[in-house]
């Protein structure tokens, strides 16, 4: 059996669109940055400091405006953050099936917890601060044979680790985009996971050869 499974957090287990997008609007509010919330928020999955690097702020505001985010980060986005169709259930297999659930995110460590916490997941280890290709430092240090997630920076990240590279079609990337990065398989959301993790998991350890090709 496949002993780790990982999972991306923002549009992969979590909806944070609303929260992130008023904590965005407020940053720019304090800042008079011209920060967009919305736009934000439909596309997320880099890392806070290059999304404020692309809105234009001074590379030496930085390190403020991102500590600025993350203290207002538990009392505007945790409360109205939604788990995502079928998150939880999509955990529940892969921890029922004997194998280990792996959260690995481009998020702040502590605020991803939170969210966890909050949703009352258990998660057996949540690794933050890596985006794209750096993810794989986290999956291969904890032999995910599976990372599942809704970017292609996700799709790279699998793909950098050796890992099947299941893509989500629920956050800003759509179908092809994510099959074009060369994920293994794209589901519409995660409550296909459990069926689709019982056919290819429950025969050994899953392996880039045993997904199916990028017919969905």
């Amino acid at each position: 059996m496949t002993a780790c499974v990982g999972f991306d957090l923002d549009m992969t287990l979590i909806d944070p669109r609303p929260g992130m997008a008023e904590a965005m609007n407020t940053l720019a509010a304090e800042s008079g940055l011209p920060f967009d919330g919305e736009h934000f928020a439909a596309n997320l999955g880099a890392p806070l400091e290059h999304v404020l690097r692309e809105f234009g702020a001074p590379e030496d505001r930085l390190p403020a405006l991102v500590a600025r985010f993350r203290q207002t980060y538990p009392d505007l986005v945790i409360p109205r953050t939604v788990a995502l169709p079928g998150a939880g259930e999509a955990l529940a297999a892969v921890r029922g099936a004997g194998a280990r659930t792996l959260v690995v995110t481009g998020k702040y460590a502590p605020n991803a917890q939170r969210h966890v916490r909050a949703l009352g997941w258990t998660v057996d280890r949540l690794v933050g601060g890596l985006w794209s290709t750096a993810k794989a430092t986290a999956l291969t240090e904890h032999r995910a044979s599976v990372y599942v997630g809704d970017h292609v920076g996700d799709i790279r990240g699998a793909l950098a680790a050796g890992a099947v590279a299941v893509g989500v079609a629920t956050g800003p990337c759509p179908r092809d985009e994510l099959l074009a990065a060369g994920a293994h398989v794209v589901l519409d959301s995660l409550t296909e996971f459990p069926r689709w993790f019982a056919a290819h998991g429950e025969r050994g350890a899953i392996t880039p050869g045993d997904a199916p090709g990028p017919a969905r």
